[in-house]
């Protein structure tokens, strides 16, 4: 065969198979559900029916049957979720089981009417968009298991579910059972069609019963119970505050994956007009406190819409990178043991680094850098910190996500134009691990030695919500990063011509919503070559010695962080707005009692005191802020100087 040949043969079998992976739709790049649950959290799509509506289809109509009759409704609305950001769809296929259609005088259509809802939404999902097979209870009440019910309804569920695999959807979303027992006649019928994952979803009222009384994590542990089930969850029926309620029931009746689906508040009839109430931005904040309390698949049901979905999605997804859950480097930066450089003992890295390791007590005060460019105050109040005897200034980075001064600019000013050393915290939000080596490369170039690392705030918590996170690493993966720095290994396993002598401190959070993911964090940190750590503002002592003790087998250097109030409204906002943070009501009520903005001050100031003066004995130091840039007060906290001079 000649080279002239050769080519249009394989030029002609290329596009022979290319015709075909068209034709069949074969996507063998498709991750599956189960891996991308492993790989972090999935969020779902909203509601079906309240979109069919806004378009013009009566409430009376079998929203079902529109699968037939308009494919096209179906079609743009999977595709509006698809755009909003959604990681799967659910098929238009809730009540399509024969009792339900039967109603309308459609049972004769049940594959039909599954086969195309399955169909629509295949061709509407990108490889990267998993679609779900949607069942719901049949609409008979079935609160206890009855074999005669049992062997009625397991070929109706069947018959669904076996149109929908052929269909080609992905996984099976079995949703809104207030029944243990039906959900669990429904599984069965759905394994005995195909060996697809099943999310199996429960429903409760207000109370956290479902309508047959049963409590609501006894009635899901039921279906987690059942080996047939890859995730359990929540959907309908109750708002978003509720549903939360709900979760913290259920996450400790499993291991398994937990979803949460609620509805957009309960529907209030307006102008003859049944709507949800709940706006996108109300969604999306709760949609960061499931994930906080540990659901991963997060999605919306009854009045939820493309824009809700939008919102969660710029909400969680940061939330749910800042975590880790697909932290890059964490499997790949390898150190080759031999190569690598023994890293500058603590001692001789630093000054703060020498009274770490000599177990003195450290004292640091957070400056913020300005909004601006003028570093004049800034300079001032860490020169009366220098004079006060504070041993560094911490310098954060995009607190809260806010867009300000260069860090390492502010931190390299205060170290040269007032002699004091400087704690440059680093963040992963901003920057991929490439510019994140590049800076510790010129933090140790310019003469700083300490950094502490943070994961920081997603974007959606700051002035900039749709700013993009980059989060190529996590707060674990970076200080891994810093300490192979110190032995002289770059990101790629390279040698560098000499290693860095870096202090490295993390973040600890004593009061997280979910204690027990903070402290296997904590302990990665240390496992990673965290050195020291400063913890959120510390306003529960009990909970931070309980903390302290929880870690105590790894224990490091840990500095509490001090936040003095300078007002009741300042303590109300850290107790409400300020992500892990817990203000304990007697706090609140004593700063009420404040009548002035100096009162307010002073109270600030003297409960952050008794506070360092009953920790001092548990912590190895103290991080206390400087609220809005009042140094006075953190200085008067540390009690370097009278209360009464504020």
């Amino acid at each position: 065969m000649t080279c002239y040949a050769l080519f249009w043969f394989i030029f002609s079998f290329g596009c022979c198979l290319y015709k075909l992976l068209n034709l069949y739709k074969i996507a063998p790049m498709k991750k599956g559900f189960l891996q991308r649950l492993r790989e972090g959290i999935l969020l779902g799509d909203g509601a079906m029916g309240t979109m069919l509506y806004q378009r013009g289809a009566f409430v009376n109509t079998c929203f079902e049957e529109l699968s037939l009759s308009r494919p096209d409704w179906i079609r743009d609305v999977h595709k509006a979720y698809i755009e909003a950001g959604c990681d799967f769809i659910e098929t238009n296929s809730f009540g399509a089981n024969s009792i339900k259609l039967g109603r309308f005088g459609l049972a004769d259509k049940v594959s039909d009417i599954n086969l195309a809802a399955a169909e629509i939404a295949s061709e509407a999902a990108p490889v990267e968009v998993l679609t779900a097979g949607s069942m719901g209870p049949s609409g008979l009440n079935v609160p206890v298991p009855d074999p005669e019910l049992t062997s009625y309804l397991l070929p109706i569920f069947a018959e669904q579910a076996r149109a929908l695999f052929e269909g080609g959807v992905d996984f099976f979303l079995l949703e809104t059972f207030s029944s243990e027992s039906e959900l669990l006649i429904a599984v069965e019928a759905v394994r005995s069609v195909c060996d697809l994952p099943i999310l199996a979803q429960m429903t409760c009222l207000e109370n956290g019963q479902t309508i047959f009384g049963t409590p609501i994590e006894q009635a899901v542990a039921a279906a987690a119970q059942h080996p047939e089930v890859s995730a359990v969850g929540l959907n309908c029926s109750v708002g978003p505050s509720f549903m939360l309620e709900a979760l913290q029931k259920i996450r400790p009746i499993t291991d398994k994956p937990i979803s949460v689906q609620p509805n957009a508040g309960l529907p209030r009839q307006v102008d003859g007009r049944m709507l949800y109430m709940c706006t996108p931005e109300y969604m999306a904040e709760y949609a960061k406190r499931f994930f906080e309390n540990g659901a991963r698949i997060i999605g919306g049901c009854c009045g939820t819409t493309p824009e809700h979905i939008r919102q969660i999605v710029k909400s969680v997804r940061p939330l749910d990178r800042a975590a880790g859950s697909r932290s890059v480097p964490s499997g790949r930066i390898v150190i080759s043991e031999p190569e690598a450089a023994e890293a500058k003992p603590l001692s001789e890295r630093s000054s703060l680094g020498a009274k770490l390791a000599a177990g003195q007590p450290v004292v640091c005060v957070e400056l913020t850098p300005p909004r601006g460019v003028e570093l004049e105050q800034v300079l001032q109040r860490a020169a009366r910190c220098a004079q006060l005897g504070v041993d560094a200034i911490n310098i954060p980075d995009g607190p809260r996500a806010s867009a300000r001064l260069s860090p390492l600019v502010t931190a390299v000013k205060i170290e040269q134009e007032v002699g004091i050393e400087t704690i440059l915290h680093v963040c992963c939000r901003d920057k991929n691990l490439i510019g994140l080596q590049s800076d510790l490369l010129g933090i140790y170039a310019v003469g700083l030695r300490n950094v502490l690392i943070i994961t920081g705030d997603p974007p959606k918590l700051g002035d900039y919500p749709d700013a993009t996170a980059v989060y190529d690493l996590d707060s674990v993966a970076l200080t891994r990063v810093v300490s192979n720095l110190n032995r002289g290994i770059d990101i790629g396993g390279n040698l560098l011509p000499s290693p860095l002598g870096l202090t490295i401190g993390v973040g600890a959070n004593p009061v997280a919503s979910d204690l027990h993911r903070e402290i296997d964090r904590f302990r990665l940190k240390v496992q990673a070559g965290a050195e020291y750590a400063i913890t959120q503002p510390v306003f529960d002592l009990e909970m931070f010695y309980a903390f302290q003790a929880s870690v105590e087998n790894c224990r490091i250097p840990i500095l509490a962080g001090i936040w003095p109030f300078v007002s009741y409204k300042n303590a109300e906002f850290m107790a409400n707005e300020v992500p892990g943070v817990v203000v304990p009501d007697a706090l609140l009520k004593r700063m009420a009692k404040a009548k002035t903005k100096q009162e307010g001050r002073r109270i600030g100031a003297e409960i952050a005191h008794e506070m360092i003066v009953q920790l001092a004995p548990h912590a190895a130091g103290f991080a206390v802020s400087a609220p809005m840039g009042q140094v006075e007060i953190a200085l008067a906290a540390l009690g370097r100087i009278p209360l009464e001079e504020l």
